[in-house]
């Protein structure tokens, strides 16, 4: 299995309503991606998390997966039109276990 961590900050007086675009944008990956396993997101509570406000996770199968996921037109969409426009930082992290 792949973990895909991706940390985000997202920009200060940014609206609610915006925020909520971003997630469930990315939420909708696991149904416009064949090779999403599952999302899971949610906002930071930690102290430790040097700005980053929200993290998600998505899951797949094996390396291919995620490597198909990159380049998805879907997940492009979600990335130029409900996260960069609202978020000043992102940190990626990919695994297997």
């Amino acid at each position: 299995m792949i973990e895909h961590i991706v940390l985000f900050k997202v920009r200060e007086g940014t609206p609610q309503a915006k925020v909520d675009g971003m997630l469930a944008g990315i939420k909708s990956l696991k149904d416009s991606i064949d090779t999403v396993v599952s999302v899971s997101m949610g906002k930071n509570f930690s102290e430790r998390s040097q700005g980053f406000t929200h993290g998600i996770v998505v899951r797949f199968n094996n390396k291919e997966g995620l490597a198909a996921y990159q380049p998805h037109p879907a997940h492009l969409k979600v990335v130029k039109e409900d996260i960069k426009p609202i978020v000043d930082d992102i940190l990626a992290v990919d695994y297997e276990f």
